[in-house]
């Protein structure tokens, strides 16, 4: 089994208005010359999780981190106008808080983040501040999804 460390979360950057399903994605991977998709579990909007990827395998999703992570996709993070935006679904939002809840439990001690804090520390003052991102991905603090209270349940909305 491979050492875990690190939950990286993602959006798929694509407009909230439209559907970009798991397929969608796995097609653009094998597209941009990765063997399958990158990720190892992608969220649609209806809160479905898709699992892509076996976690056994390294994932093609955070360039210097993938051996020792997990790369979490939810569908969506631009707004209907291409504009970065966190667009979760409360189905997401349950879903994504689930799974890494999860994930924490088999893989304890693990850090939860963004992509887009993996950026490098262009000031070295040891903190990736905005303007340092190297893309806003996933549009909103990925280590908050368990200080958050939960959100309602969305089969009871």
């Amino acid at each position: 089994m491979r050492f875990i460390n690190l939950l990286v979360v993602h959006c798929s950057a694509t407009r909230c208005d439209r559907s970009y399903t798991e397929d969608d994605l796995t097609t653009d991977h094998l597209r941009r010359g990765f063997s399958g998709a990158g990720y190892h579990f992608y969220i649609r909007k209806n809160g479905d999780i898709k699992s892509l990827r076996p976690i056994e395998l390294p994932g093609a999703h955070a360039r210097g981190h993938n051996a020792h992570s997990l790369g979490i996709c939810y569908e969506g993070g631009l707004d209907e106008h291409g504009r970065p935006c966190d667009t979760r679904t409360p189905f997401q939002k349950h879903s994504l808080r689930v799974l890494v809840m999860l994930l924490l439990r088999d893989y304890p001690g693990s850090r939860l983040c963004g992509h887009r804090d993996l950026s490098p520390d262009l000031d070295a003052d040891g903190e990736i501040e905005p303007g340092e991102w190297v893309k806003q991905c996933p549009c909103f603090d990925a280590s908050s999804i368990l200080r958050e209270p939960p959100p309602p349940n969305p089969a009871s909305l």
